[in-house]
């Protein structure tokens, strides 16, 4: 039988608008190949961040450094940095090559190889904080700065839709969490989640 999900293609990520790149992919599955053990989940809340122009973004005004140059490849891969010393966060880079936009993936829901995710976060059970917040999310999908750069087209880490459809009333929008430093821009409603889905991160 064929199989009914779709792999995100390359023209999904290459799309100019970050803002609707982040909502389209709520609802869509990160899942990652990671030492031959496949885990993953439905992608529950994001953040956008919109290049230069803004100032929350690692990108803001050009800035172009070995952390950041990844931000600046053609969308469709990975960026993967670290906060604080310990979490890795990951990012998908949308737009055209040079224009350095992204999405912060924050949460999933979590549903294939959950044995795996637990084990990854020394937890017994599943519950909410299993995959919620951007660096518990990489640590149970086995995601590591070492993974900044990959090809979200190919097999290690790929995003797949499932046909879930979500309308405008099933998402909230809300200020981006931790950019206080960003002024004004921290005000935007670049945050977005599956309104009703628990495994959405605490400000």
């Amino acid at each position: 039988m064929k199989n009914k999900f779709q792999k995100l293609s390359k023209d999904f990520y290459l799309r100019s608008n970050v803002i609707q790149v982040s909502k389209e992919l709520l609802g869509k599955f990160l899942i990652t190949n990671i030492d031959g053990i496949k885990t993953g989940g439905m992608i529950t809340e994001v953040e956008a961040y919109n290049g230069i122009i803004d100032k929350a973004s690692h990108s803001f005004g050009g800035r172009r450094t070995a952390r950041t140059e990844t931000m600046f490849a053609s969308g469709g891969v990975a960026y993967v940095y670290l906060c604080y010393g310990i979490h890795h966060l990951f990012n998908v880079v949308t737009n055209e090559k040079n224009i350095p936009q992204a999405v912060l993936i924050r949460a999933i829901e979590p549903s294939i190889g959950i044995e795996e995710m637990l084990k990854r976060r020394k937890k017994e059970t599943v519950n909410p904080n299993l995959t919620s917040g951007p660096g518990s999310m990489s640590s149970a999908l086995g995601i590591k700065i070492s993974e900044s750069g990959i090809d979200l087209t190919k097999n290690k880490i790929f995003i797949e839709d499932r046909a879930i459809l979500l309308t405008e009333k099933n998402i909230i929008s809300t200020k981006r969490i931790g950019v206080d430093y960003a002024e004004k821009d921290a005000l935007l409603n670049y945050r977005f989640y599956i309104k009703g889905n628990k495994f959405i991160s605490q400000p």
